[in-house]
């Protein structure tokens, strides 16, 4: 049984007597052959191989037996069974710096001869460091013989077919699936071009179905503004009719009534002044109907602009129409004032048809009145006219409107494919964009964490400054105390027992806290007198109070203690300190007896 352990080709340094050193790829492989009958036997085959060079092959078999020698030659710390593995190890590390350009492991293929031809090699793995080129390993490996190399191309010959038939069988499973899933496209583009096909149908449908409606549109409006024009001519006509067949019965009348005019004008000369007024306010009645027509006119004018700018709207047009109907409606009502005028001013001339002159005088004024009311009426005919040459244009304005919707549609169905895009890139920065806001809160938040830290931690530092400026202090109070306290007690301290006078004083912290009660006393031995000082520390809040507790002792066994350093730290409770002598400058006003 053959088990494969190793086969990557290398970048082998090939060396030579007589040539230069040379770098070529060689392809190392390593097997395992494992052999039961008639004995169990193992044997690791190391083959070096050239995949441009057929021929090229070297050969090593190692036992057991001779890995053993191998193993005392080279000073080997390994086995038999773990070495291939550390073999390959070894190859491993050349492949990794094979591609640098000083690599630090190095295969080497020497040769004694001057080619590579028939004749023993040897493979050296080589470490380069600092000091020297280290040979962690070095196999000789012997060239194939014929029938090694005619076996070696006939399993290279073999391998290949076995690789061909696999490429065979690959190429023909690719070449179905590319078959199926090119059927498949074919039947999904059959589908889409008749959907595509009865999408164009339909909307060709619905195009002639809206030309055609629009056009019924068109056709039943126009044929109303030509009815509506008919009437209006048709009324216009029938009312200037009705005005001259009046106005001349009116004259006829007046002719007739003149002779009886003429008889009664001296029986209405009485009535001059009530007369005279009431041509006055005819005369009013007249410029007021100068001015509704003036009025008229610029009305007329206004009708032109808006016209002007309801070109670019389409639907526009029926309001047009409505507005057009709407005026002559209102014409024709001021048609129907202005004959109501008429007969109030006929009734006006019979009431004064006592009077010749005036009344000539008021019929010149009726039928001047009677010519700017023709005039009227004729202007409103020439506007009828214009307004159907507008209503043809809004026609023509209809026709292009109805081409620009067509290239629209189109246009609006690239522009929803562009639309649609930018919705998915929108989408896809949006969520960027509340990544990025949930990565800023989190970071927002351990930044007001970190800030909180700070200002408990900045706190603290105020704190324990404060507290160590106190202690400060208090520690310089209390040597100038005892300093003092020396000096004083002095002289009376030769020859007092140890207990002797004790003095008592007691330091209050102003602000939180702290209380110390210091008793002292004195002794004396061999003239040297040391002073005791008690020291009971009292916190109200339990914290340290900057005095170190390895300068100071428990009281319970009045153990003392020596020296006494602003870096002390004390709990509560009852301290000894002793300060030996000589102690100076100790005024006697700090501890009184």
């Amino acid at each position: 049984m053959t088990e494969l352990l190793f086969n990557k080709t290398l970048q082998v340094q090939v060396k030579c007597k007589d040539c230069d050193d040379r770098r070529s790829f060689i392809r190392v492989s390593t097997e395992l052959h494992l052999t039961s009958n008639p004995i169990h036997k193992k044997d690791l085959v190391v083959r070096l191989t050239d995949d441009a060079d057929l021929y090229f092959l070297y050969n090593l078999v190692i036992s057991e037996e001779d890995f053993q020698s191998l193993k005392v030659q080279q000073g080997l710390l390994i086995d038999f069974t773990s070495f291939p593995q550390k073999f390959i190890d070894l190859l491993d590390q050349c492949i990794s710096e094979q591609d640098r350009e000083n690599p630090r492991f190095l295969l080497q293929l020497s040769s004694t001869s001057s080619a590579l031809n028939h004749s023993p090699a040897n493979l050296n793995i080589v470490e380069t460091n600092a000091f020297k080129h280290l040979t962690h390993l070095s196999l000789k490996l012997l060239p194939g013989s014929d029938v090694e190399v005619k076996k070696y191309l006939a399993t290279c010959l073999a391998t290949v077919k076995e690789e061909k038939e696999q490429l065979h069988q690959r190429l023909g499973k690719t070449e179905e699936d590319l078959s199926r899933q090119l059927n498949y496209a074919q039947q999904t583009l059959s589908e889409k071009s008749r959907e595509l096909d009865k999408l164009r149908s339909e909307w060709t449908s619905q195009t002639t179905s809206l030309s055609s409606r629009h056009t019924q549109d068109l056709s039943a409006e126009r044929e109303k503004a030509l009815e509506i024009q008919t009437r209006l001519q048709q009324q216009n006509d029938q009312l200037r009719r009705e005005l001259e067949s009046a106005h001349q019965r009116s004259t006829q009348q007046l002719q007739t009534r003149l002779s009886e005019l003429e008889a009664s004008n001296r029986d209405l000369t009485e009535k001059k002044y009530k007369s005279d007024s009431t041509i006055r306010d005819l005369k009013a009645k007249v410029l007021g109907l100068e001015e509704e027509s003036q009025r008229a006119k610029q009305q007329v004018i206004s009708l032109r602009r808006e016209n002007g700018t309801l070109d670019t709207e389409c639907h526009d047009k029926e309001r047009l129409i409505n507005q057009l109907q709407t005026r002559v409606a209102v014409l024709e009502q001021e048609i129907k004032d202005k004959d109501q005028l008429v007969l109030r001013t006929k009734e006006v001339l019979e009431a004064t048809q006592q009077q010749k002159n005036s009344v000539e005088e008021t019929s010149e004024n009726k039928q001047h009145q009677i010519g700017k009311l023709e005039a009227t009426v004729k202007s409103l005919s020439e506007e009828l006219i214009k307004a159907n040459g507008i209503i043809k244009k809004l026609q023509g304005d209809l026709k292009a409107l109805v081409g620009k919707i067509k290239v629209k549609n189109t246009v609006t169905v690239s522009q929803e494919k562009v639309l649609q895009e930018t919705t998915e890139k929108l989408q896809r920065e949006q969520r960027e964009l509340q990544e990025t806001q949930q990565k800023l809160r989190l970071r927002e938040e351990e930044v007001s964490k970190l800030r909180e830290q700070l200002e408990a931690t900045v706190q603290k530092l105020d704190e324990s400054r404060e507290v160590l400026k106190t202690n400060e202090n208090v520690i310089t109070w209390l040597n100038k105390q005892l300093n003092e306290n020396q000096l004083s007690r002095k002289q009376e301290a030769v020859g007092v027992l140890s207990t002797g006078p004790r003095s008592v004083l007691t330091l209050h912290n102003q602000t939180t806290g702290p209380k110390a009660g210091f008793y002292s006393f004195f002794c004396n031995q061999n003239q040297n007198f040391g002073l005791s000082v008690v020291i009971e520390i009292t916190n109200v809040n339990g914290e340290p109070l900057g005095l170190d507790s390895k300068y100071f002792e428990r009281r319970d066994d009045s153990i003392p203690l020596r020296g006494l350093l602003p870096s002390m730290h004390l709990n509560k409770g009852k301290y000894v300190c002793i300060l030996k002598p000589p102690l100076q400058s100790v005024p006697s006003a700090y501890f009184p007896g």
